[in-house]
């Protein structure tokens, strides 16, 4: 088993996975205020939740878009497992042309997404990643990574849009019955969600037009189940996307030389 780690803005996901299935996937907030000793005995509880002992682990693989957690977060693991983890990022093999201006400056969880995907998935290929920042990522027919858009987040525009605005209530983003709000709870929760895939609708629909022709759509990430079934697109929603690709690299980088 493989313990792979997808460490994002507002969350970290660790799971532990190999090539017949995934056997425990949770998420826990980020924070930079935790030390590493902080770190490990997070992970120590989520291993004894799922009765997984050090010795199930062969090894551990992060993704990391907070650099500066990089460091402590990899020394947990390495007090929890023994083994200091593969970090994904520039000089490590992914098997994926990145036809980007930088090609080094790619967030390290778009890479991790796009291998995995390239993988399952015929292309062309659009992956949607709905964390903190909602992100498309396009992979034409050659596999080849060719670029995509980024844009705020679901609850990021929420809470730009609540903290800015004095009258306006704190809600939750429960599913909404129908598009037009009958008071002002239901007014904002709609025009988040409905707008939110509304944009992801048109952004899909310019992408496939660029390319000429139609593209698999994938989602993933913690707002995905809750916003793409709003779209008129048919989106498959992957929730284990991530780690299935850090499981792929770490492969990738651990195999023996021929």
């Amino acid at each position: 088993m493989i313990l792979a780690i997808d460490m994002g803005n507002s969350n970290i996901v660790v799971g532990g996975i190999d090539e017949q299935k995934t056997y425990f996937e949770e998420r826990i907030t980020t924070d930079d205020r935790k030390t590493s000793l902080e770190y490990a005995i997070v992970l120590k509880n989520i291993l004894e939740i799922h009765k997984v002992k050090r010795t199930d682990i062969e090894g551990t693989i992060i993704s990391s878009v907070v650099p500066p957690l990089n460091a402590p977060l990899s020394s947990a693991v390495k007090k929890i497992t023994g083994r200091r983890p593969l970090i994904v990022g520039s000089g490590m093999k992914t098997g994926l042309n990145i036809k980007m201006d930088n090609p080094k400056a790619v967030g390290s969880d778009r890479i991790v997404a796009a291998v995995a995907a390239i993988a399952q998935y015929e292309g062309p290929i659009i992956v949607i990643d709905m964390g903190t920042a909602t992100t498309l990522d396009v992979v034409d027919r050659a596999g080849c990574y060719i670029g995509g858009v980024i844009l705020p987040g679901v609850n990021v525009s929420l809470n730009s849009l609540v903290s800015n605005t004095a009258q306006l209530p704190r809600i939750n983003l429960d599913v909404p019955k129908r598009v037009i709000g009958k008071n002002t709870v239901e007014c904002i929760r709609n025009g988040i969600m409905y707008g939110n895939a509304a944009t992801l609708d048109g952004i899909i629909e310019r992408m496939e037009d660029e390319m000429g022709e139609k593209a698999t759509l994938i989602s993933t990430g913690g707002m995905a189940r809750f916003i793409t079934p709003l779209c008129h697109h048919t989106i498959k929603y992957d929730p284990d996307l991530l780690i299935r690709g850090l499981l792929i690299l770490y492969r990738l980088n651990t195999m023996p030389q021929a």
